[in-house]
């Protein structure tokens, strides 16, 4: 998914080192025009830019494809990142610059690796009339991010835990290996409880974690939240207890990983180490979509694509590092 912001932020981003469990809101994004699709945006925020590795968070749905148009992202690009699309209902259409073109369905994986640079387009198809999921960006540590790009499809089993459901998509987790390859560690987990249900979920201790609510409202380690909201987990905590409210089921996304111990700067849809470096990166955008004969950074562009998105205009001030 490509963040469709006219005006994005620079932000460098660092793993904090907080002691107890945080609760993180989120800020609401229009995705495009007068009918855009709304997500809710957790990451990155001012109070935490990352988890792990992981460096974006929008969730959806669930939108009625009737009123909000879907999903319609024309190509764009990305760098130094992996995506990973993770859907509880509908369908969306992915085509990229590697040649890859696949559904994303319900619980079945898509990761695409940007690497050294990818562009890729997700329109939800004909047939979805309601449209409910996550979009997140994994962060490549320097020694990979200029890795070559590529596409990977998994569709993970359900678990019955204890009558939830679980389902890895990434990393490990009660037991099950998700096979999907990642350059840092990590977990990427949906959990489904029963109305009032405890679960108590290990977790490795030199991960950090967060937990974001889908449906339901849901205990985290002791701490209150609801649709749309994150739950940090510090270094350091052993395990989770998920306690589901009463009045109905509930659904989170169970993310960790090792923190990345590096700071990135991220602007629009790429992820570099300085202002200059993105700048290159809109700088070769910019040039392959006005000459599609002469494929560079992102590669050759699909047939099917009638259009791309312009990459907004840089801000005057230059991004000064900090941390």
């Amino acid at each position: 998914m490509s963040n469709l912001d006219p005006t994005p932020d620079e932000v460098v981003c660092e793993n904090r080192d907080d002691a107890a469990p945080t609760l993180l809101d989120f800020r609401e994004v229009p995705l495009g025009g007068p009918r855009a699709m709304t997500v809710r945006r957790s990451l990155p925020q001012r109070a935490q830019t990352l988890i792990g590795a992981w460096c974006f968070l929008d969730h959806y749905g669930p939108d009625d494809v009737a009123d909000s148009g879907g999903m319609r992202v024309a190509g764009h690009p990305h760098t130094g990142l992996q995506t990973v699309s993770w859907l509880f209902r509908g369908e969306i259409e992915h085509w990229d610059t590697t040649g890859a073109h696949a559904m994303v369905r319900p619980r079945e994986v898509n990761l695409m690796t940007a690497g050294s640079g990818i562009a890729h387009s997700e329109f939800s198809t004909p047939d979805t009339d309601v449209l409910h999921g996550v979009q997140l960006w994994v962060a490549l540590p320097a020694e990979h991010r200029f890795t070559a790009p590529a596409f990977e499809h998994h569709a993970p089993p359900v678990l019955d835990v204890d009558g939830a459901e679980v389902v890895v998509f990434l990393g490990s987790l009660f037991g099950q290996t998700s096979p999907v390859r990642t350059f840092t560690p990590l977990l990427g987990a949906e959990v489904v409880l029963r109305a009032g249900q405890r679960l108590e979920v290990s977790l490795d201790e030199t991960f950090e974690h967060g937990v974001m609510v889908d449906t339901g409202s849901v205990s985290v380690s002791g701490v209150d939240a609801k649709v749309g909201q994150l739950v940090h987990l510090p270094v350091g905590a052993t395990s989770a207890e998920l306690i589901a409210s009463s009045d109905g089921p509930v659904r989170v996304v169970v993310l960790g990983g090792e923190p990345l111990g590096e700071q990135i700067v991220m602007w629009w849809n790429f992820i570099g180490r300085t202002h200059d470096e993105v700048e290159q990166f809109r700088v070769e955008w910019q040039q392959a979509r006005e000459d599609r004969s002469t494929p560079g950074r992102y590669g050759p562009f699909p047939s099917a694509w009638g259009e791309t998105i312009p990459a907004p205009i840089l801000p005057n001030t230059r991004l000064k590092p900090r941390g």
